[in-house]
């Protein structure tokens, strides 16, 4: 009976959820939530600076997001180079000098603090010609009014950048009397004009005042309290917002530090100095918002303006509205011919039905194709090239990351059928697996997973698995069926590069950038050359004679010195890759260093999965596998020797991974153990006859799309080339991934069936078509 309820209730979702349905959701989504954003940009009077400056939040203990932006923590060489041959200087009291103190360990970190009795001091770094100084005005008084006139009138003299703040003195002199808050108003008001004018070709900051911790204040203290502090916050932003032109003031007011004071005065030494921490914060903020627009960091957001788009970029635009254009001319003419119909287990979690027979595409189909993939390009461009959605930082913690775990482990369980196949990694466990493993990787970037070690190890498997898979396939492919045609080459070059070649023109990236393709690319024309050149041995050849079959080792042992002459020289490895026009291939940043990292960390990965694919293909060959349903692989005492060793595989390499005390050790080490883990996996998956026939077709779905979800998830799902997340819904954090996730998971599917109706287009099965077709674009 419960099985009964569960298969009915599975039915009745998969009629309803469908994929198609999913779509149209998403597509209303997007424009709900643009038409959002823009108007929240519009009519809410905010941009990323003044979010920057304004408010935010801490993401654990010690990291402090901006809201709806990104900032990037400066490290001393980027500080210098931003700051170099200008004046910065700091006006105010102890509060603002240890500020000045914090943001001076930005550029040199060794600095240190000269104590609280300073009145002025002055910071130079010849080298840069820069210099920072730090003038002691503890009263928003004449004394500061008339500083900041002569450098109005003294143009040689004037900062670059002033930050100044002061508040706690005017309180504790006059006792908090209510003549003191007027006469701070009347001081602003008069250096608001200055302050105005000195805005005009530099940058001003007020800092507001922080709070104070007023149980463990001093006595003669007692009188600067929150209620007091507030009191003076607010003559400041009255009296400064009064003074906006264009409706907006020059002068910035730093607010963020406040913020985060909030949640950190009460580590406060004396109540009233902020704990180092939290100064750090208005510091970095304060880097944030002089550097980012000039060194444009991918992870610092806040107070970037948006390039413009290049030629290419425009473009590619061109192209797409040309495509709309010429598929709205053949709609009027009456071209209804429509792509090929999808099998139903394609295009939903039905349960599966016989296909329909392929129609063939009209002249209609390319343009409907390209006006479909540049609606989804000026998707990406919005969320990762435009300042229309919100982006913010990641922060990993153990919940962020294994409660999803948690969540597809359930679902995935939920969505378990009868597989068709009990063969060895047949293609519906193939892509379980790869749905599986591509759902854990999007789980680990979204939840910078990275930076805790064991969880990075466990995912450098999960990619060493790709690759495993691409060996694997490819080989049994060209092993069983000969064919090292045209057709099928460009047919796999296609297919994992075309999404990426349009990304790389739309969204200005180089081709290395999306490391992945690349890596797959490459391997796929080694096995393809491999294979393919003389002698060719396929399996009907090595079935007439054994010998055959030392050729293919001969071959493999070939490709592994081939491997190992470039993995153990760099400077040969660099010195090939470098040569133009590969370089342009495989260059991120003018340097093949990442490729080289990318390539050797996986580099044997892919001669295991061919090794497997031919040892696995003999022995069924020679049946000696027991792959019928329900049946164990091998015997009972061989099953469960292999069972238990591939078990203490999973715990050892855990144990192992826990134990890493840095990257670099560990990945020095993964490319000689990961294909253990591996082949753990495929034993425990498949050696028991029942988990061999069982497959989840939820996790089969996501394989089948794994290539674009892998992609995708760079500019619609992640932000700032994977820097941080996309915020789509603003302070929600669970229901904007939520949405985020639908929408990215919609958009890599309908990319999945752009790319097949194109490729059908672009690379007909007939080769003497895709021959002339080739020599009518001056390509061969």
């Amino acid at each position: 009976m419960a099985v009964l309820a569960y298969s009915l209730g599975k039915r009745e979702i998969n009629q309803h959820f469908t994929i198609k349905n999913a779509k149209l959701i998403s597509l209303a989504a997007v424009i709900i939530l643009l038409v959002f954003h823009t108007a929240l940009r519009y009519y809410g009077g905010g941009d990323t600076c003044e979010w920057l400056l304004s408010s935010g939040r801490y993401l654990g203990e010690n990291v402090w997001q901006p809201y709806g932006c990104m900032m990037h923590k400066y490290k001393s060489i980027e500080a210098r180079t931003c700051l170099a041959k200008k004046r910065v200087a700091f006006i105010g009291d102890s509060r603002i000098r240890q500020l000045f103190y914090s943001f001076i360990k930005i550029i040199d970190p060794e600095r240190k603090e000269d104590g609280n009795k300073v009145h002025y001091e002055r910071t130079q770094f010849l080298l840069l010609g820069m210099f920072s100084d730090f003038l002691w005005y503890p009263e928003a008084n004449n004394s500061m009014r008339e500083r900041l006139v002569s450098w109005t009138k003294e143009p040689s003299a004037k900062p670059d950048v002033v930050i100044l703040g002061a508040a706690t003195w005017s309180i504790k002199l006059h006792g908090g009397s209510t003549e003191a808050l007027q006469q701070y108003k009347v001081n602003l008001t008069a250096m608001s004009a200055p302050l105005e004018r000195l805005a005009e070709d530099g940058e001003i900051y007020w800092v507001l005042q922080d709070p104070v911790n007023e149980e463990v204040l001093s006595e003669n203290r007692k009188m600067i309290t929150n209620q007091q502090l507030e009191l003076y916050n607010e003559a400041a932003v009255d009296v400064l917002n009064s003074s906006k032109r264009n409706g907006r003031t020059r002068v910035k007011l730093l607010a963020a530090s406040r913020q985060a004071a909030l949640e950190t005065i009460t580590q406060s030494d004396d109540g009233l100095h902020l704990p180092e921490s939290t100064r750090n914060v208005g510091a970095m903020v304060l880097m944030n918002s002089m550097c980012n627009n000039l060194l444009r960091p991918i992870d610092g957001s806040c107070c970037q303006k948006v390039p413009p788009p290049n030629l290419l970029q425009k473009l590619s635009a061109f192209v797409f509205l040309g495509s709309a254009l010429a598929f709205l001319g053949f709609h009027i003419l009456g071209y209804n011919h429509h792509r090929r119909p999808v099998p139903p287990d394609v295009e939903s979690l039905e349960e599966k039905k016989p296909a329909t027979a392929a129609a063939p595409l009209g002249p209609k189909a390319p343009f409907q194709a390209l006006c479909r993939m540049g609606i989804i390009m000026a998707y990406f461009y919005l969320c990762d090239r435009a300042d229309v959605f919100m982006k913010e930082q990641k922060f990993y913690t153990h919940s962020t990351f294994f409660i999803p775990l948690i969540y597809i482990f359930v679902l995935g369980v939920f969505y378990s059928e009868n597989s068709k196949e009990t063969k060895v990694l047949n293609r519906e466990q193939t892509d379980e697996w790869k749905g599986w493993m591509q759902l854990v990787i999007l789980i680990y970037h979204i939840s910078g997973a990275s930076a805790f070690i064991p969880v990075y190890m466990h995912v450098r498997v999960l990619v060493a698995a790709y690759l495993f898979q691409t060996g694997y396939g490819h080989f049994s492919f060209f092993w069983l069926k000969g064919d090292f045609g045209l057709y099928r080459v460009c047919q796999v070059l296609f297919r994992l590069n075309f999404l990426v070649l349009v990304l790389c023109v739309v969204m200005d990236r180089p081709y290395q950038f999306y490391y992945f393709v690349p890596l797959v690319t490459f391997w796929f024309v080694v096995i393809y050359a491999t294979l393919a050149m003389w002698p060719q041995i396929l399996q009907k050849k090595a079935n007439n004679s054994g010998m055959w079959h030392l050729g293919v080792l001969a071959k493999l042992l070939g490709l592994l010195l081939f491997i190992c002459s470039f993995a153990y020289s760099e400077g040969f490895f660099e010195s090939v890759f470098s040569v133009w026009p590969i370089s342009k291939l495989f260059e991120l940043n003018g340097s093949v260093h990442e490729w080289w990292f990318r390539w050797k960390l996986d580099r044997f990965a892919v001669i295991h999965g061919m090794l497997f694919a031919f040892i696995y293909l003999v022995l069924q060959k020679c049946q000696v596998l027991s792959e019928g349903k329900g049946e164990a692989l091998f015997s009972s005492k061989i099953s469960n020797l292999l069972l238990f060793l591939s078990a203490v595989s999973f715990v050892t390499y855990s144990v192992w991974a826990s134990s890493c005390k840095n990257k670099t050790e560990c990945n020095e080490m993964h490319p000689y153990i990961s294909v253990f883990q591996i082949l753990a996996f495929i034993l425990i998956r498949n050696i028991p006859g029942y988990a061999r026939s069982l497959y989840s077709s939820f996790f089969a779905w996501f394989g089948k799309i794994s290539l674009e979800l892998f992609i995708c998830q760079y500019h619609i799902w992640l932000a700032a080339d994977t820097k941080g997340i996309l915020v789509l819904i603003p302070g929600n954090p669970s229901l904007n991934i939520m949405v985020s996730t639908f929408i990215f998971v919609s958009v890599a599917h309908e990319i999945s069936l752009i790319t097949n109706d194109l490729a059908q287009v672009v690379i007909p099965k007939d080769s003497t078509a895709l021959l002339k077709r080739l020599g009518g674009l001056g390509l061969i």
